[in-house]
């Protein structure tokens, strides 16, 4: 199975930039051992397993909890089984047709 989670995170009552604390969830993610992707909006990971996406979002709730007492979060799970490589494999998909999509 393939779970592509793609999510943002962040306190809304720490002031206007909210890089420092999007970084420390950013550090989690990538130590997770998931494949993953930041982008500007979100970070897009994937997993095997629903609980696996469930669980990496907790633990970003985890690390902003101590620091606001209001986090906003947006998530997206695209689940499919009998698949995994997706995070790439879609990308190179769309890629196939018009060339390259990002640079």
């Amino acid at each position: 199975m393939s779970v592509l989670l793609e999510f943002s995170m962040f306190p809304t009552d720490v002031g206007e930039s909210k890089s420092e604390y999007v970084s420390k969830i950013v550090k989690m993610v990538s130590q997770s051992g998931y494949p993953y992707q930041l982008t500007a909006m979100s970070t897009l990971i994937e997993t095997y397993t629903v609980e696996e996406a469930l669980e990496v979002v907790q633990n970003a709730y985890a690390i902003l909890e101590p620091h606001s007492s209001r986090v906003y979060s947006s998530i997206k799970m695209d689940i499919r089984k009998g698949k995994k490589g997706r995070l790439k494999a879609k990308i190179a998909s769309v890629e196939k047709h018009i060339g390259e999509v990002s640079k």
